[in-house]
């Protein structure tokens, strides 16, 4: 007769070490308890640590327990109680059920559920909703009494720049506070920008251990907390499923707990509210601004090669009074030219800046390029969806790997029952067990990188069919259009020395240019001095 393959579930929910040690417990009595039935036979202990029970995404051993069963590997199931394998009623249904498909059942020993009988699921119904309503209730208390140690004054966070928090109090950080006074100081008596603001603070080396870089972010969100007026706001954030404990921002959805001057303030309340008014004032013009920049055609798609920030883009005045648009990399324009800062760490970018006209020079051309070429970079990708083709016809013979596979199961199977018979030692089955384990592991890798490998040429293929397409789209365009630019253009990445690579959504390669540019307003002009093609 052959033997039911059993599994066990265990879990814990902290690593305390006196829950550790139930867990080892619990390992040893599933052990005992499987071994003790003739017609069973032990495949594994499945457990995990320091889970919620009220998820089951995170917990790796449950899942790889399901995916054996699935897989055929397990027939039964063994876990203590309805808490332990899910506190989620629908998550507990859900999997008993399906695993019920694949003919395995879940006992449940402590709650004396067995799914395999005819009344298994109606008890395991009533103990699985029990068990989620005890997590809602659990739920329901730590957030009543986090916010009535809210409401007491009660610091429920981090430090932050200029405080500390320990036991729940806020203290200021007396080495700290200069920082925060200029932060407020320059934005609002001395009227300067988030990214000026930034640069300054990094040249004049004020920054805390906690900041690696000063940005524009950081800086509009000191100037928003009202931490440093001296009040606690508190629940910005809240859970709205206890069941899958994500976090969202609370937009009145719950009730906050503020309270008016309840720590030491480090700002003054006159230059708060003065700056919360500028804060107002500027967040239009923000807006407007952004708006209008989104209109541009290469707005978001020009990249520094050399560092990796964004171009952005900036209008230049030249002294007759004329003006053009440039595009220079976020990190020079925010830090100048590349230098160490206070920590020694190297900050700004030494690329130079690109002229509008430039790219508009740069595009037209490679516009061009491609109409007139067209043929024969069709030709070239006709050739690569070919080879593509060919390459695919060479497929791994996955069917003889999966049968290395099944027999290789097999024999690990038999070594467990030699050893239960007494034919073999435990050492012996350790040893030939880790052998056939890493066997399967190096055949599943083949299966799985030829699985990966076809499919990454099916959609290889498939784009290259889609850039044919386009290449017919383009002959069509006049090259001298910024709305031809937007539907063309991926991005270009741009290098020191004038070198601009400009990936075109219809190639699958870059077109290199070198340029050179001389001249003043109507009389600038740029020249493209070297061609070249780059691939992905």
């Amino acid at each position: 007769m052959q033997k039911l393959k059993v599994a066990a579930y265990a879990r814990v929910s902290t690593d305390k070490d006196d829950q550790v040690n139930s867990l080892d417990n619990q390992r040893k009595y599933f052990t005992d308890y499987i071994l003790s039935h003739e017609n069973w036979e032990l495949v594994e202990v499945y457990y995990d640590e320091g889970i919620s029970g009220t998820q089951t995404r995170k917990r790796a051993g449950f899942n790889c327990m399901i995916a054996d069963a699935k897989n055929k590997e397990i027939n039964l199931i063994i876990t203590k109680e309805v808490s332990r394998f899910a506190r989620n009623t629908v998550d507990t249904l859900t999997y008993t059920r399906e695993l019920k498909e694949f003919g395995v059942g879940v006992i449940f020993t402590l709650d004396n559920i067995d799914t395999r009988e005819s009344d298994g699921e109606l008890r395991l119904t009533i103990m699985a909703s029990i068990a989620q309503e005890e997590s809602r209730k659990t739920s329901e208390r730590v957030k009543w009494g986090q916010k009535r140690q809210m409401e007491k004054g009660v610091v429920f966070g981090r430090d932050l720049i200029g405080y500390t928090v320990h036991n729940g109090v806020l203290s200021i950080n007396e080495a700290e506070v200069p920082v925060i006074k200029a932060i407020f100081h320059k934005y609002t008596n001395e009227g300067k920008g988030t990214h000026v603001i930034a640069r300054e603070l990094l040249e004049e080396g004020m920054r805390p251990k906690r900041i690696s870089l000063w940005s524009n972010t950081i800086i509009l969100k000191i100037l928003h907390n009202e931490k440093y007026v001296g009040d606690l706001l508190q629940k910005k954030t809240y859970t709205p499923n206890y069941l899958t404990h994500s976090k969202k921002y609370n937009h009145g959805e719950e009730e906050m707990v503020y309270l008016k001057d309840h720590h030491e303030a480090i700002i003054d309340r006159d230059l708060w509210n003065r700056t919360q008014e500028e804060l107002k004032r500027r967040s239009g013009s923000i807006e407007q601004r952004s708006k209008h920049s989104n209109r541009y055609w290469c707005s978001g798609k020009l990249r520094c090669a050399e560092c990796g920030s964004r171009f952005v883009s900036r209008t230049k005045k030249l002294k007759d009074g004329t003006q053009y648009k440039a595009w220079r990399c976020h990190a020079a324009a925010i830090y100048g030219s590349i230098k160490k800062d206070a920590d020694g760490k190297l900050v700004g970018c030494s690329n130079s800046a690109i002229n509008e006209r430039s790219l508009r020079t740069c595009m037209n051309y490679c516009i061009s390029l491609v109409q007139s070429e067209k043929n024969s970079i069709k030709k070239e990708i006709l050739s690569e969806i070919k080879e593509l083709q060919k390459s695919a016809e060479k497929k791994t013979d996955t069917k003889k790997i999966q049968k290395k596979v099944d027999q290789l199961e097999a024999k690990k199977r038999k070594a467990i029952d030699l050893m239960l018979d007494g034919l073999i030692s435990e050492t012996d089955l350790k040893s030939q067990t880790e052998w056939y384990n890493e066997e399967i592991k190096q055949l599943n890798q083949q299966l799985l990188d030829s699985e990966q490998e076809n499919k990454v040429k099916s959609r290889q293929a498939n784009a290259m069919n889609e850039y044919i397409s386009a290449l017919d789209e383009i002959m069509d365009m006049d090259s001298d259009n910024e709305l031809v630019y937007k539907e063309v253009l991926d991005h270009i990445d741009v290098h020191k020395g004038y070198i601009l690579d400009i990936w075109l959504k219809c190639i699958p390669f870059a077109i290199r240019l070198k340029i050179k540019s001389s001249g003043k307003g109507e009389y600038f002009k740029t020249e493209i001095i070297e061609t070249s093609f780059i691939e992905k």
